[in-house]
C-alpha cells in the first residue's frame, strides 16, 4: 500500500498512508480544499495540536503499519507530535541523488545527516551507495534499522550512528574520512544525543562548513533541505553559494512539494544542492 497527498486546505493536509486517510495540521495550506468535505469527515484518524497534541480516530486502528514509497518499504507509527516515520516531501530528492550517483563508475560514500527512519538512507543504500546514517536519537535509529530489515536490507553497508551531529563531523575531520556526497536535513530546533542544543538560526552556518570539510575530491553533490520558516529557496541558496566557493559545480534551490494527482501540490520547505561536474 502506497502514499499519496490527496487533499489540502484550511490549514490541513489530507494524507493517505496504505489503508487508513489521515487528517493533520499544515501551516502553509491557506487555500480552500479541492474536493468535498465528505471525504475530509471520513478520515480514519485527525491530529490537532489544539489543547495538547492528541489523535482522534475514526475507528481501531493498530499502532503501526507499513506502506511503500518509491519502491521503499517503510513503517507508519502515529507519535505524539504529529509525524508518521517518513517526510514525503523528500522522495523528490531522492530520485535526483541516485540519479547523480548514476553518472559515476565507483561506490559512492554518502552521508545522510539527522537522518530521521532511514527512508533516504535506504533509497541511496538500495541504489548501490555506501552510506553513514547519523541521528541522535537512538529510538529513531531504531526505527531506521527496523525499516532497513523490512527491505531486506539490513546487511546492506550501512554504518548507523547515534550521536550528536555537529561533534560526529567534528571527528570525521580530525579523522581524515571524506564522502562523495552529503545530505543534511537539520531541525529547527532539536538536541543532541547528551543533551546538546541544536537551534537553526544559531548552528546552521557552522553546520554547513563543517559538512564542507567532509566532501572528497570527486564529490557529487551536497544536499541540504530545511523545514525551518524564513529558509526561502533564496534564503538557502545564498547560503550554499556562499559555502561552495571554490568547488567547481552547479547549485540549484527551490521549494520541496508533494504532489497530488487529485488536488494541488503542497509545498513544504525548501531546499539548495551544489552538484560537481565530476563525471567518473
Amino acid at each position: 500500500m502506497k502514499y499519496c497527498l490527496i487533499d489540502s486546505g484550511n490549514q490541513l493536509k489530507l494524507e493517505q498512508f496504505g489503508p487508513y486517510r489521515l487528517v493533520r495540521p499544515c501551516a502553509q495550506a491557506f487555500w480552500k480544499p479541492s474536493l468535498e468535505k465528505a471525504l475530509w469527515d471520513g478520515a480514519d484518524a485527525f491530529f490537532t495540536r489544539e489543547n495538547g497534541n492528541r489523535w482522534t480516530a475514526s475507528k481501531e486502528m493498530p499502532t503501526s503499519w507499513q506502506i511503500e514509497l518509491e519502491g521503499i518499504l517503510l513503517k507508519i507509527a502515529p507519535t505524539d507530535f504529529g509525524h508518521l516515520g517518513v517526510f514525503p516531501e523528500h522522495q523528490l530528492l531522492w530520485g535526483w541523488m541516485k540519479d547523480k550517483m548514476a553518472k559515476v563508475s565507483f561506490t559512492p560514500s554518502l552521508l545522510n545527516l539527522f537522518a530521521y527512519s532511514g527512508a533516504a538512507t535506504l533509497a541511496l543504500a538500495k541504489a548501490g551507495a555506501q552510506v553513514c546514517h547519523v541521528d541522535a536519537s537512538k529510538g529513531m535509529v531504531a526505527w531506521a534499522r527496523e525499516n532497513a530489515k523490512i527491505n531486506g536490507l539490513s546487511s546492506a553497508p550501512i554504518r548507523w550512528i547515534v550521536d550528536d551531529v555537529v561533534k560526529f563531523l567534528q571527528r570525521e575531520i580530525r579523522r581524515g574520512v571524506t564522502y562523495d556526497g552529503i545530505l543534511l536535513d537539520p531541525p529547527s530546533f532539536g538536541r543532541g544525543a547528551s543533551g546538546e542544543v541544536f537551534k537553526m538560526e544559531n548552528d546552521f552556518l557552522l553546520l554547513l562548513e563543517t559538512c564542507r570539510k567532509l566532501l572528497s575530491q570527486g564529490a557529487l553533490f551536497f544536499l541540504v533541505s530545511s523545514h525551518t520558516a524564513g529558509m526561502s529557496p533564496m534564503v538557502m541558496h545564498h547560503v550554499m553559494e556562499q559555502q561552495m566557493k571554490g568547488f567547481a559545480g552547479t547549485i540549484e534551490s527551490g521549494e520541496m512539494i508533494i504532489p497530488s494527482t487529485r488536488s494541488v501540490a503542497l509545498p513544504c520547505g525548501s531546499f539548495a544542492r551544489w552538484s560537481s561536474c565530476n563525471k567518473k
